[in-house]
C-alpha cells in the first residue's frame, strides 16, 4: 500500500510517518508513505496536488495537513478557509483523478457539543466557531472523492503545554501518541472499512482530567475564559471503531 500523506510535518504527520511504515495492511501488504513538504506540495494549488498525487501511484491519499489554530481561525479566516476547505476540495480532486482512496482527518468540533456521545450518524452542525465551520465544510468536500473515509478525533502534543485547562469541557480527545497508532492502523486497514465515517479517540473525560495525566499541576479553568467559543461536551461514540478493531482481531488471529 502506497500513502501519500500531506500536513507530514504537523503534530499528527510527524507521528504518522513513523507509524505507518510498521503497519501491515490487508494481504500482509507493507505499508509505504510519502510526506512531501510545503515546497514540494501546497495543498491550496490545485494543480500541484492533483499532479504529486498522479505521479506516484498511490492507493491512499491522507489528507491531514490543517488550520488548527482554533482562537487564530476568528481572524485570520482566509488562511483558514484555504487551508481546510480549499485544501480539502483539491485533496478530493486528485484522489478521484488519480484513483486514490481519501482519508480525510476531521474533527469532533464538527458538533454542537451540547450532549456529547456522539455517533457516525448524528447530523453534525450547527457550529460553535470558524474553524468549526471550515472542517464541516471540508467533510463535505471530501466526501465528493468516489472513494473516501472521514475520520473525527481530536488529539493533544505529548506534553500538556498550558498552565491551565477547561474543566467543563468533555472531550474523547487524548495526547498524540494514543491516537496516532489507532488512525495508522485505520489507514493501512481502510480497504476493509464498510464505512465513510469513523470515530477515532478514547473514553469520555473533561480536558482537566486528560491534562492532569501529563502534568499533575495544571490548574483548571472554565470555557467562558477562552477567547472563542467552544462546545461543553464533544465526546464521540466510539463503538464502531471498537467493534472493527475487534473484528480484526478475530480475523488475525
Amino acid at each position: 500500500m502506497k500513502v501519500l500523506l500531506t500536513g507530514a510535518s504537523g503534530r499528527l504527520g510527524t507521528e504518522l510517518m513513523t507509524l505507518l511504515p510498521q503497519q501491515v495492511a490487508t494481504g500482509l501488504a507493507r505499508v509505504s508513505v510519502a510526506g512531501p513538504d510545503r515546497s514540494e506540495l501546497d495543498v491550496t494549488d490545485r494543480d500541484a496536488f492533483e499532479r504529486v498525487a498522479s505521479s506516484g501511484g498511490y492507493d491512499v491519499i491522507v489528507h491531514a495537513a490543517a488550520f488548527t489554530d482554533v482562537g487564530g481561525a476568528q481572524t485570520r479566516r482566509e488562511q483558514c478557509w484555504r487551508t481546510n476547505v480549499v485544501g480539502t476540495r483539491n485533496a478530493a480532486s486528485a484522489a478521484e483523478r488519480s484513483g486514490a482512496t481519501l482519508v480525510h482527518i476531521s474533527t469532533d468540533y464538527v458538533f454542537w457539543g451540547d450532549t456529547g456521545g456522539y455517533s457516525e450518524d448524528d447530523i453534525p452542525g450547527p457550529v460553535r466557531n470558524y474553524y468549526a465551520l471550515t472542517k464541516l465544510v471540508a467533510e463535505e468536500a471530501a466526501r465528493s472523492a468516489p472513494r473516501h473515509l472521514i475520520v473525527r478525533t481530536s488529539f493533544r502534543p505529548r506534553t500538556w503545554p498550558y498552565p491551565e485547562a477547561f474543566a467543563d469541557v468533555y472531550t474523547s480527545q487524548d495526547y498524540v501518541d494514543v491516537i496516532a497508532p489507532e488512525i495508522a492502523l485505520a489507514i493501512a486497514r481502510s480497504p476493509d472499512v464498510p464505512y465513510d465515517t469513523l470515530h477515532i479517540g478514547t473514553h469520555r473525560k473533561s480536558v482537566l482530567e486528560l491534562a492532569r495525566r501529563r502534568a499533575p499541576d495544571v490548574r483548571a479553568g472554565t470555557r467562558q475564559s477562552a477567547a472563542v467559543a467552544l462546545p461543553e461536551d464533544v465526546s464521540l461514540d466510539l463503538s464502531r471503531w471498537t467493534s472493527l478493531k475487534a473484528l480484526w482481531e478475530r480475523a488475525d488471529a
